[in-house]
């Protein structure tokens, strides 16, 4: 890959792409900001996407579009069954993962449900290296349990581990050895999304899967973030760096049995879909794709979607375009660490991710602190971004806080979405934020929903410290928004 350096010394990342279309933000002032928090119950899931500047909630469904993709949703085929677009999807698919069959779904969760729904029964176990929320919640929802096998290195917010996200392939051996017959699959997560986007090493994904084929289960892989994590074996693997993305992408696809993914992430797109090799379980996937998501050839899907994703993933395979989002949050993430803030290292994929443990470590994590300090960030620069941490787990059987290992605020990266200047700007209102991190206090439930309650969950501050923060930030910067 080409290095882009800078007479002036400078080392940015820099845009391989050129602005064709754009939609206008808005940036409410300070008081304004203020109460639509208070209006959207401090849950930053029911705030008006009119009153956010900049929109780092995800970069599921954000991403921008190539002008590729835009001319073939022109061409989409919109029959109810036999659409060619899915054929022309169904053969991209096949090309790049190297597998037999592709189930069409209307997202990554779907292809979750449906999984779950055939392969985990009550009292089984589903190992992993770590849970992604909605995983987790279809596998419990179904009588099963996670069981997280992530290296200890993961957890550690601060380290130059470059693959935080590899599994500890010696506990998997013994778990499955002591557990016969309870595990349907093993599930390994490309990019592994709530310890900071941290991706796994060719190395282990390739013991995991010998050892899974040893003991005759099924290798599942999560790869709705693979582009990052294919982006990161090219530059920090050693097996990989001479491979071509295209290369390292069917390496990977050939440790795994099935393989799921969500195109609000890999594609560019909206959708999703089942990758998988022949076996038993392709008929009965069939049967509960029709019943859940559509026919099977748009599952849920627009068709115009469909032609955006077989576009959206040869794109993938570029590495000028999915370095963007890694270059990006690298740079942010450097930013902060000259400044002094609390971030995740070695940037991972995805987003920038702020360490609200150490960020507030004056609220305990009984009062949600990445949740107030996602609060926090909206108030000071109208930045949305996304809780991780103990909010965005669930009670136990006895209605007991679980506490989370890590407490995170994302701060995603859409793909091709924002310019150097919107990032910057981040940049300095983290940084005003964590100069007055210590007006920032703790939240409570008003109205607690049983499953995923950081969607639809309503909270209140334990105090007036939102009202003093934005004062503070009308005083420091007067006549700012």
């Amino acid at each position: 890959m080409e290095t882009i350096s800078f007479f002036d010394g400078r080392k940015i990342p820099l845009e391989r792409h050129k602005v064709r279309i754009v939609q206008k933000l808005n940036l409410l002032p300070v008081k304004e900001r203020l109460a639509c928090i208070k209006e959207a119950s401090s849950n930053l899931y029911l705030l008006r996407n009119k009153d956010i500047f900049l929109d780092m909630l995800s970069d599921s469904g954000v991403n921008a579009m190539s002008d590729r993709q835009q001319a073939a949703m022109m061409q989409a085929d919109d029959a109810y069954a036999g659409s060619e677009s899915f054929f022309r999807l169904e053969r991209t698919v096949r090309d790049i993962f190297g597998t037999d069959h592709f189930l069409p779904a209307h997202q990554g969760r779907g292809c979750e449900k449906i999984i779950a729904d055939l392969l985990v029964k009550p009292g089984d176990i589903v190992p992993m290296n770590y849970h992604f929320t909605t995983s987790k919640a279809h596998i419990v929802r179904c009588g099963g349990e996670v069981v997280e096998l992530l290296k200890p290195e993961g957890l550690q917010c601060q380290s130059d581990n470059p693959f935080k996200g590899d599994l500890d392939t010696e506990a998997l051996a013994k778990l499955l050895d002591e557990n016969k017959g309870r595990v349907p699959f093993v599930r390994v997560e490309a990019g592994t999304n709530l310890i900071g986007g941290q991706p796994f090493s060719f190395a282990n994904l390739k013991e995991t899967g010998r050892i899974c084929r040893e003991h005759g289960v099924p290798l599942v892989m999560d790869a709705s973030l693979l582009q990052d994590n294919l982006y990161f074996l090219k530059m920090r693997d050693e097996e990989c760096k001479d491979l071509t993305i295209r290369e390292i992408m069917r390496a990977v696809c050939d440790q795994c049995d099935i393989i799921y993914f969500s195109a609000r992430k890999l594609g560019f797109a909206r959708g999703g879909g089942i990758c998988m090799r022949d076996s038993e379980l392709v008929d009965p996937l069939k049967e509960l794709v029709v019943l859940n998501e559509g026919f099977l050839t748009y599952g849920g899907m627009s068709v115009r979607e469909i032609e955006a994703i077989a576009v959206g993933l040869e794109e993938t395979m570029d590495l000028s375009v999915i370095s963007q989002g890694p270059e990006f949050i690298a740079y942010m993430v450097a930013e902060l660490e000259k400044r002094g803030v609390p971030v995740v290292t070695p940037a991972g994929g995805l987003g920038c991710h702020l360490d609200a443990s150490r960020f507030v470590p004056h609220i305990p994590q009984e009062q949600y602190p990445a949740a107030a300090l996602a609060v926090a960030a909206y108030i000071a620069g109208g930045i949305r971004g996304m809780e991780r941490g103990t909010l965005s787990e669930s009670r136990d059987a006895d209605g007991n806080e679980t506490l989370a290992e890590m407490e995170l605020l994302r701060l995603a990266m859409p793909r091709r979405v924002f310019t150097m200047s919107q990032i910057d700007y981040a940049i300095d209102r983290v940084t005003w934020l964590y100069e007055n991190r210590d007006l920032i206090g703790g939240l409570h439930f008003v109205h607690e929903p049983k499953i995923l309650r950081f969607f639809l969950g309503k909270l209140a501050p334990l105090s007036d410290w939102q009202d003093k923060l934005a004062a503070k930030f009308s005083r420091d910067l007067p006549g700012s928004l």
